[in-house]
């Protein structure tokens, strides 16, 4: 694919198809790619196709897809075997944020299209270091989606050490053409907004830990003070607090101690307080 084209590849590649993975997936069959979801057994591709079909079904709802749900839909093909991935211009992975995970992923799906471009949607770990482990890093990108992807209007094209520069057109220009807006990060821990949202959801969380003020007037402070359209508590729900101790305990590692995780933090992942998926966290769901 030449530098700087704003056409989508014909087909697209999601490995994982959870709630980012089936969000991705949706993001590409409404702009015109076919796409191809790979999950680790027939229960979870049958869920990964159910996700997908909710998420249509609700643009439909919304009167913001073009032709119908059946038609859109028509377009996705879930699979439980990594070869189906032959074909595919760009494979993005969506699996959970574990280094080995996402290499195992990477290279299956570089074994079955060792022509695709190769993307990680991970929110915190390195692309450099995901790519050294790659035939071809300099066709390896960071596209970082947010949650919920059919509603978000953000991508970080994350750029890796070998990360070739046509490539980072090319991301970017995909990115437009999904409808969404994309800012190029250098890769570092935690990208722009792991590492910015994750700063102010941890103070957030000592506050409540402290005592300052409850996790509604917390958020409400942000939400009108700020204009952020959701707190950095309800957001944590939301990602989940399981997926925020991590990112935590990873930007530590790499950054120090100022993202050291507070105890109310650990201590409501340990209770299996996980947020909306769990029906507790800061808030009841």
């Amino acid at each position: 694919m030449s530098s700087g084209s704003s056409t989508l590849p014909a087909v697209v590649g999601v490995y994982g198809g959870g709630r980012m993975g089936a969000g991705i997936a949706h993001a590409f069959l409404v702009s015109g790619s076919r796409v191809v979801v790979v999950e680790g057994d027939d229960a979870l591709a049958e869920a990964a196709r159910g996700r997908v079909a909710s998420s249509v079904g609700k643009a439909a709802d919304r009167g913001v897809l073009i032709g119908s749900p059946e038609e859109v839909l028509g377009g996705l093909t879930v699979t439980t075997t990594p070869t189906d991935l032959a074909g595919c211009a760009l494979v993005v992975e969506a699996v959970p944020e574990d280094t080995a995970l996402k290499l195992t992923v990477l290279r299956q799906a570089e074994q079955a299209a060792p022509d695709a471009v190769l993307a990680t949607n991970t929110s915190s770990l390195s692309v450099s270091a995901l790519a050294a482990g790659l035939a071809r890093p300099d066709q390896f990108v960071g596209l970082h989606f947010f949650n919920p992807v059919p509603a978000s209007d953000l991508v970080e094209v994350v750029v890796g050490e070998q990360t070739a520069a046509s490539l980072v057109d090319d991301a970017r220009c995909w990115v437009s053409a999904l409808g969404k807006t994309a800012i190029t990060v250098q890769d570092s821990p935690g990208f722009a907004s792991s590492r910015l949202g994750v700063a102010i959801a941890l103070e957030a969380m000592r506050m409540v830990q402290e005592g300052v003020a409850s996790a509604e007037d917390i958020d409400t402070a942000m939400t009108l003070g700020y204009r952020h359209p959701v707190g950095p508590l309800r957001t944590t729900d939301i990602v989940g607090l399981d997926v925020r101790l991590a990112i935590a305990e990873h930007l530590t590692r790499e950054l120090g101690p100022r993202f050291e995780p507070p105890q109310v933090l650990r201590d409501k992942v340990a209770a299996g307080e996980l947020g909306r998926k769990t029906g507790r966290g800061f808030y009841d769901w």
